[in-house]
This record gives structure tokens, sequence and C-alpha cells, in this order.
């Protein structure tokens, strides 16, 4: 491994300031494409956020 690559374990929590933190974009897949959930419109966004998630192991199970 190289510096770029080594994976470094940390014993304590990383505290981040407010002005060092970015905004996370969120992707999600429609229709076959996926597209970031910033560029949906307000009824979509509502859509998304209340979709559900499983777990596929456990779909079939009653």
């Amino acid at each position: 491994m190289n510096a770029m690559t080594e994976i470094k374990h940390l014993d304590q929590p990383v505290t981040l300031r407010d002005d060092e933190r970015q905004r996370c974009e969120v992707w999600t897949r429609v229709m076959g494409y996926h597209r970031p959930v910033v560029s949906f419109n307000i009824g979509k966004k509502g859509e998304h956020a209340q979709r559900r998630f499983f777990r596929e192991d456990r779909a079939g199970v009653r």
C-alpha cells in the first residue's frame, strides 16, 4: 500500500467544526438511472422521504 491507499484506524472519534464540514450528496435510482436527490422537485423529494427499506433475506418471511 502506498500513502494514498493506507487505511488508518483511529482510537478517538473525529470531531469537525462546522466550517470543516461539506454537504453529503445523496443519489438514488429513478427509472433505471441515478440522479441526485437535490435535483428532485418538492413532490418527488416527499416521495423519496416516505420510502421504506427492507432486508432482502427477510422479504419473503411471514
